[in-house]
């Protein structure tokens, strides 16, 4: 099912008026990603991710510049988002001269949207200075002629393909979650991982659909322990196409303490433990989750979800 159009039009906040800043969060991975059955099937697509919001942001200042100035892009690095602000003013019929400068608390390389972020929040920038509207269908479209993109343009959980743009479906809101991760180390490059990435068989696909359908359903209903074990499954489906050693271990330290799942980064360098801070005993529970989280090799780092 394929949502209405939305208008790209928050959170932007309009600057002097030859200034606009955009901002949008990272994602801690994916609960679940995989392919569902369909019309994609037969070309290999058909992929999804269903997100998973934390509270780390990328932030875009986009500065319209004299015309016949160019585009200049800070860092330097940042040449996805300069790709997607040439392409988003082209899309406007303006011409492409400004300077763009973003700076955020994403790492790179780990599967936690770092790039998907970067460029929403570009396009949020510059639509904030011109004052135009772009729908979120289009939006997607742009931002998958880069690369593979999560749905972070859209709030709360959503069930989102990331090879062609597009909104599946929004699954809801889940309350604050503290994660508490392990990072195995290295970068993963997200154009070369998908284009490496096996596909998917029939069987597969279907097994991925229920799986969905039972995410949305522990989604609505806020039924944590369910969306935890969705998620588990699919943290340990994705060892046969991105392993993690930590994988096993953080499965059992999950079981120790109590937790309500593993999230994994599936194109991505981190596993995690999910944990439901409203729970009696949180303090406890954290504690020793991060105590055994250190005995792994890696780094182990928190992260918190935004939720209700």
């Amino acid at each position: 099912m394929t949502a209405p159009a939305r208008q790209l039009t928050a959170p932007v906040r309009p600057g002097s008026g030859r200034a606009g800043v955009g901002t949008a969060n990272g994602t801690f991975g994916e609960l679940l990603q995989g392919a569902l059955p369909g019309p994609g099937e037969t070309d290999g697509e058909g992929r999804f991710l269903v997100t998973l919001p934390v509270a780390r942001w990328s932030t875009a200042r986009f500065e319209l510049s004299p015309p016949g100035s160019g585009l200049r892009v800070s860092p330097a690095g940042k040449s996805k988002a300069g790709q997607l602000a040439a392409a988003l003013l082209a899309e406007l019929g303006r011409p492409c001269d400004g300077e763009l400068v973003l700076h955020g608390s994403i790492p790179e390389g780990k599967g936690l949207a770092s790039s998907s972020a970067d460029l929403v929040a570009t396009a949020r920038a510059v639509l904030a200075v011109t004052g135009e509207q772009v729908s979120g269908r289009r939006l997607g479209e742009l931002l998958t002629a880069i690369e593979p993109t999560d749905g972070v343009m859209h709030p709360g959980v959503v069930a989102f393909d990331h090879r062609r743009g597009r909104h599946l479906r929004t699954l809801g809101e889940l309350p604050g979650l503290q994660i508490v991760a392990v990072d195995q180390g290295g970068a993963v490059d997200t154009l070369a991982f998908n284009r490496a990435a096996p596909g998917y068989g029939p069987g597969e696909r279907r097994h991925y659909a229920g799986l969905l359908d039972e995410l949305s359903r522990a989604v609505a209903v806020g039924e944590l322990a369910a969306v935890g074990a969705v998620s588990t499954e699919s943290a340990a489906l994705n060892q046969s196409r991105m392993p993690n050693r930590n994988f096993a271990a953080l499965r059992e330290i999950c079981r120790t303490v109590s937790g309500l799942g593993l999230v994994a980064c599936h194109s991505g360098t981190m596993i995690g433990i999910m944990l439901d801070p409203r729970r009696d005993g949180y303090r406890a529970q954290l504690s020793a989750a991060v105590r055994l989280a250190q005995e792994l090799p890696g780094q182990t780092h928190l992260y918190r979800t935004l939720g209700d």
